[in-house]
């Protein structure tokens, strides 16, 4: 197969309308001349066994970046742990059999890095995948993510299918979910801070002591990625996709709170949970690709609030 994108005649996107599908439609978009076909839940639902096989006969793609999933914050997975399991389990092994019985050529399909084991030592690399079990609160989601790793590889040993796994980081940027209770703590903030901003509050409450230590990475900068990775890379081995740059909690909320301009103060409740104190993603195999995700965060948060207000206001944005 040629080492271009533009050997692909047809791209399909599942997840295609997602907060990361929005970002990787449109790099493929730029990046290639294949004739892109975004789908989404309304159109084939994969949770039910034939539709993925309805999908790829109509839509005959000659390659697949499969992001259609079930995700959510902290908490919604608590508060719906078997929905996650079952949901995102059944997703993968239908589009995975139909793609391979479908004669596509290649697959391209993310997973969280939150299915990494909680006990995972910063900067975390792809090799720890598979040393211990995932942060509880959204282990049922991580575990069902954390299978497309069997998945990718026993279909390339058996069937020799070439499929690909990805790991972003902390994914943050236009078109994410913004509802509070599905809602990560990047689009949380900046609804929190430009709603207090706009309600003239004079002080604001995040969660926790604001100690923790995270890498996040802008969703424009991951999905321009894929065309590379669809076109160029050809194993089973997970690559994080991440700045690998790490930032406080309390840094983070006095990032946005100068990008949105917000004046007030900031109080911390401790008596919320802090989570994993230290996670970092190793990019170490990512820059032995020639690769990285270079948007600085101060940058990005001053894109995705921007875009928050304007998508707020022709009523396009979850909330």
């Amino acid at each position: 197969m040629s080492d271009s994108p533009l050997s692909f005649k047809r791209i399909l996107v599942t997840g295609a309308s997602g907060f990361l599908g929005h970002h990787v439609v449109s790099a493929l978009q730029q990046q290639t001349e294949a004739e892109v076909v975004p789908v989404r839940r309304a159109d084939y639902d994969l949770l039910e066994p034939d539709q993925a096989k309805r999908m790829l006969t109509d839509v005959q793609p000659d390659a697949v970046v499969h992001l259609a999933a079930k995700v959510g914050g902290i908490i919604a997975n608590k508060a719906y742990p078997a929905d996650f399991f079952y949901e995102n389990n059944v997703i993968n092994t239908h589009t995975f059999e139909a793609c391979y019985r479908g004669g596509v050529q290649k697959l391209v399909t993310f997973m969280g890095g939150c299915s990494y084991p909680s006990t995972a030592v910063s900067p975390i690399d792809e090799d720890q995948m598979w040393a211990g079990y995932p942060q509880p609160e959204s282990a049922p989601y991580s575990i069902a993510k954390k299978l497309l790793l069997v998945q990718s590889a026993s279909y390339r040993q058996q069937h020799g299918f070439n499929s690909i796994v990805l790991i972003p980081g902390n994914l943050y940027g236009e078109f994410d979910n913004f509802n509070w209770e599905y809602a990560h703590v990047i689009p949380a903030m900046i609804r929190r801070f430009i709603e207090a901003k706009e309600g003239q509050k004079d002080s604001l409450t995040c969660y926790g002591s604001g100690a923790p230590t995270r890498d996040f990475v802008y969703a424009a900068d991951v999905g321009q990625l894929v065309p590379w990775f669809l076109a160029n890379y050809h194993s089973s081995e997970p690559v994080n996709i991440s700045s690998g740059t790490r930032i406080t909690i309390r840094e983070l909320a006095e990032t946005v709170r100068h990008v949105t301009g917000y004046e007030g103060s900031i109080d911390w409740d401790t008596s919320k949970p802090d989570g994993q104190m230290d996670k970092i993603f190793s990019v170490e195999r990512l820059r032995g690709l020639g690769l990285s995700c270079d948007t600085s965060l101060e940058e990005g948060l001053r894109q995705t609030a921007d875009w928050f207000i304007a998508a707020r206001a022709r009523d396009e944005v979850r909330i």
